[in-house]
This record gives structure tokens, sequence and C-alpha cells, in this order.
């Protein structure tokens, strides 16, 4: 494999050997590779994720409406392993059929509700128990602007200058230079944002903000990829003051937490199935 006087064949074909760390489990075809039942627990929403940046999104949520009463959002989560190749069950692609995580499938329904892809698992709940998404049409158009502007930035951020900077099996500087090119100019956006408003949507905290912090607010902490001194994240300083802001809230703390498999073993929930599964992890820390 060499980055330099490739020429695309006529026809492509896929070589297992090319996909570097995630060789394993990434291929160009669709569908379940093996019979798996998904698990399901007591409580009305069944999440089946991983604490990446798409799971957090989610587990944030759920934490953020339990925090303001809302009982019906009580869930259990369970643990997808994707480098294991888990998220190609028949379980969890009837759950979700790109074999992405996260899934949720809500019990409380007549009959039970598959939602997949993160920004519309965030706008179901937010809409089904009527929290942060304003109903103001001005602000929750700014709100879904920035939900979506999330959706269509982040590949860029992960697979593109992600990929290429830690995960390439080579280092390829055309690449490198171009996805590091996008995610500075999307970080120069986002600060830009942040210098007139406390949060994405203006001054109520939303969806939007729960979006965008796993990604970008952990972009400049230096969490996502190693990667804050090669872009000057600390350059970005009202980014910063949004990520240290939103990382305060208990309710953030506990969803990073879910489902979570790197770091400290202390701030490793890896399901969650009571909100008393919190008390443990806060007495490791003790």
């Amino acid at each position: 494999m060499s980055d330099t006087e490739y020429v695309p064949p006529k026809v492509w074909k896929w070589e297992t050997e090319s996909g570097g760390q995630f060789a394993n489990i990434n291929r160009p075809t669709a569908g379940a590779q093996f019979e798996k039942a998904l698990p399901v627990g007591k409580h009305p929403m069944q999440l089946y994720s991983l604490g990446t940046p798409n799971g957090v999104k989610v587990t944030i949520m759920l934490e953020e409406l339990l925090a303001l009463g809302h009982s019906g959002a009580e869930y259990d989560a369970w643990l997808i392993k994707i480098r294991d190749g888990e998220q190609f069950g028949s379980g969890f692609v009837g759950a979700n059929p790109n074999s992405k995580i996260p899934a949720l499938v809500d019990h409380s329904m007549p009959k039970p509700t598959r939602v997949f892809e993160s920004g519309a698992i965030l706008l179901y709940l937010a809409e089904k128990f009527g929290a942060f998404v304003p109903t103001e049409p001005m602000a929750r158009a700014e709100a879904m602007s920035w939900l979506f502007w999330q959706m269509g930035s982040a590949p860029y951020l992960g697979g593109g200058f992600g990929h290429f900077y830690a995960y390439a099996p080579i280092k390829i500087q055309y690449a490198i230079d171009r996805f590091t090119m996008e995610v500075k100019r999307q970080l120069d956006v986002l600060d830009q944002r942040l210098a007139v408003n406390q949060f994405l949507g203006g001054g109520e905290y939303t969806i939007a903000d729960m979006a965008v912090w796993p990604w970008y607010g952990n972009l400049v902490k230096g969490l996502n990829y190693g990667a804050g001194e090669f872009i000057e994240a600390h350059t970005y300083t009202n980014v910063i003051r949004w990520q240290e802001e939103i990382a305060e809230r208990p309710a953030v703390q506990r969803g990073r937490m879910v489902n979570r498999m790197q770091g400290d073993p202390s701030e490793q929930l890896h399901e969650r199935h009571d909100a008393s599964d919190f008390d443990t992890k806060t007495q490791d820390k003790v």
C-alpha cells in the first residue's frame, strides 16, 4: 500500500487487509452475519451502545431527562463491543439495519419502536418528553440547525481526521492535511458561535449541545485522538469555556460513564440497569 501513484482499477475489489485497525469489522456489505438476540431489561428504554461520542450523546440525554424527573426515560444500557463485531448480530441489525451504535428500542409504545442514528434518537426523546428542544419556532430552528450541523460535520472529524491521523495503517500527508484543515474550520465555526452565545442554540441548553459536546468538546480537551496540541486546541477558547461548563453537569458526568470501556476504570460503567449502578463507581473515586 502506498500513498503515491495509486491508479484506481476499473472495478474496485475489496481487500480485507486494507482497513487498518478496523479491518476485521469493515466490509462493503450490510446485514446480519450471525444469529444473536438482543437482551431486554426491565425499563421502558432499551439502549444498545458503546461509549463512543455517538453513544455518549444518548446516555447524556437519558440521564438529563431522568434528572428532570421523567421516569419514563428509565433505561437499560447494554454494551455492544463493536471491535468484536457484535453490531452484526441479527438482533442488533433488527434494531439498526445500518449496524452502527447506538440503537434504541422504546418498549413503552403499543409495539416496541426502534430508533437508530444518534441524532434521530435525541430528537425522538426530546419530542417524546417535551424537553431540551425549544418550542418557539426561531429557537427551535436554530437548535435543529446545530444538531444537523453535527451530524453532517462529525464524519469529517471521525472517519476523516481521526482515521487518517490516528488509525490508518500508513500516514498520508495529503489526507491528514485535508481533514485537519476541515476540522479546524469546524472548530472556528463553533468558536465564533460560542463567542456570542452561551450554548449552540442560544441561551438554552439543548440536544444540539448534547450532540456536539462528545465530539468537539472532547477534541479541544485532547481526549479525542490525542490531537490537542496538533490542532492547537487551546486557541479555541470559547469552545473550551462551553466544554467545561457542560462537563460540570451531573447528568453529563453520569452519561459519559455509561458503556464506557476506555480510561480510568472508576469512570467506566459498562452496563447501566439502575440509577444505583453509579453508586459503586462513586465509591471507587473516594
